[in-house]
């Protein structure tokens, strides 16, 4: 097979046009670099490192689980008004990370966009990771989380029935669909993949591992239509779980009467949010691992580039949501939200916090309008760190701020959180690092199956007369 080269291509701007797959690249080359970084790269020492770091933070998570379930939720920072604080912070936060993956995978398939196929599959999985992370927190906020059965409706003989009206029960039905669809979502796509692996182990273990979980998949025209149709199918379940998950998780906040909660612009606003970190967090781990794991051919400047664009878009949106927020606060006329929108979060006992919130969102991703800043990785990661952290701060805004000082001055209060609130957040992070260090050594982080199509319809295009040789759809394995 004749291999194919993709260079870069002008605009007519005298800019330099980046392709999505570069390089010289056939089926095998593409199989061999994707399927060898699993099958036959050595355990490197950075991977070990990164698993070592990330499993001391999940040892201080699960410590810190254990003191709670003995002794109770007492060992937070909690107090009477600021019931919710960093349990629900990092519930929220982690959700929102959670959206980029059923975005770039379900609504970018839809629209036919190329750009997703080299970063869907490791966007998928985190998506399944932040949102392991995130059901944590509402479980373990319940006090009682052998209990939490009971926010279930099912039959029972003490006629204990879910309340319909507490927006728990709401999170608990959207969080666990939007988990379930991204799972058979993400599981589905990397049939083909774990096929692939099958057929190139070597060790046994290996084989038989990859072989129970590619279902029998042998790559006929029978399979792959069946595929597609489930593929397309889910994507289209997934696509209004982008919009729905994080609209119900802003009805917590927004069907309550609280100061600084009571405002109709959190859905579309917490959707965008939840967007805007999702795409900054797959730039913070995407950018390292195509150097790491040499994948610059494959997740090219070009993506960087495109998920540039997205958080400039929904971080514009976001800023926007606050402008929208202040103003209602003020044109409503009632004293205690415009007291808390525009006295208390910027001049009052959290001002620190507000004012990072707004350098992080607002300000640092207007560079992303220069496309130096867009096309430069280093620049891309420091900045995605800087929105995630800014995006947890305004979490912390949203909630600790506004329940600190709530319609009675007698029951206002400060809140401080413990070591057990800070071990408990980064336990998160450590657990979700520690599966994220797992996927990349035993699965493809970037879809073979997919990136061959990508190969086979660039051959066309660049007329290299490859219409003989057939998609990627009629192989499955080595003989590709």
């Amino acid at each position: 097979m004749a291999s194919i080269g993709l260079p870069h291509e002008g605009n007519g701007h005298g800019l330099v046009e980046h392709a999505v797959l570069e390089g010289e690249h056939t089926f095998e080359s593409v199989t061999e670099q994707i399927g060898g970084a699993v099958l036959k790269r050595p355990y490197e020492f950075r991977w070990f490192v990164g698993l070592l770091i990330a499993g001391g933070f999940l040892s201080g998570f699960i410590v810190a689980i254990t003191w709670l379930l003995y002794r109770g939720l007492g060992i937070w920072g909690i107090n009477v008004p600021v019931m919710w604080a960093f349990d629900i912070t990092n519930f929220v936060w982690w959700i929102g990370i959670g959206h980029a993956g059923t975005l770039i995978s379900a609504i970018l398939l839809l629209l036919k966009q190329d750009w997703r196929t080299s970063i869907n599959r490791f966007a998928e999985a985190m998506t399944l990771f932040a949102v392991a992370c995130a059901g944590v927190f509402p479980l373990i906020h319940l006090g009682r989380p052998w209990l939490f059965y009971w926010l279930l409706p099912y039959p029972n003989t003490m006629g204990l029935w879910a309340q319909w009206r507490s927006p728990l029960v709401w999170d608990v039905f959207a969080v666990s669909t939007y988990g379930t669809v991204s799972l058979f979502f993400w599981y589905i796509g990397l049939i083909p993949d774990v096929a692939t692996l099958r057929d190139r182990a070597q060790n046994v273990f290996a084989k038989y591992a990859y072989g129970f979980l590619a279902l029998g998949w042998t790559g006929s025209a029978k399979h792959w239509h069946r595929y597609r149709t489930a593929y397309v199918l889910l994507a289209g379940l997934s696509t209004p779980l982008v919009v729905s998950v994080h609209t119900v998780v802003s009805f917590d906040f927004s069907t309550a009467n609280m100061p600084g909660w009571h405002t109709t612009v959190f859905p579309p606003y917490f959707v965008a949010g939840a967007i805007y970190s999702g795409f900054a967090m797959v730039a913070t781990l995407m950018i390292p691992l195509r150097s790491w794991y040499g994948m610059q051919s494959f997740i090219t400047i070009k993506h960087i580039d495109r998920m540039a664009k997205v958080m400039l878009a929904t971080g514009m949106i976001v800023t926007y949501g606050y402008f929208v927020e202040a103003f209602m606060a003020w044109y409503g006329g009632n004293p205690y939200e415009s007291n808390q929108i525009t006295r208390e979060r910027p001049l009052g006992d959290y001002a620190h916090s507000y004012w990072t919130l707004l350098f992080c969102n607002c300000t640092v991703v207007q560079l992303f309008w220069f496309r130096w800043f867009r096309t430069n990785p280093l620049m891309v990661w420091i900045f995605s760190l800087i929105i995630n952290t800014g995006m947890w701060f305004e979490r912390y805004i949203i909630i600790v701020v506004s329940l600190h000082k709530d319609f009675l001055p007698s029951s206002w209060s400060m809140f401080h959180g413990t070591v057990w609130d800070y071990m408990t957040f980064y336990g998160t992070i450590g657990l979700f690092m520690t599966l994220v260090f797992l996927f990349v050594r035993f699965l493809p982080a970037v879809s073979i199956a997919e990136v061959r199509e990508l190969v086979h319809e660039h051959s066309h295009h660049h007329g290299n007369g490859q219409h003989g040789h057939g998609a990627p759809a009629t192989s499955h394995g080595a003989t590709t």
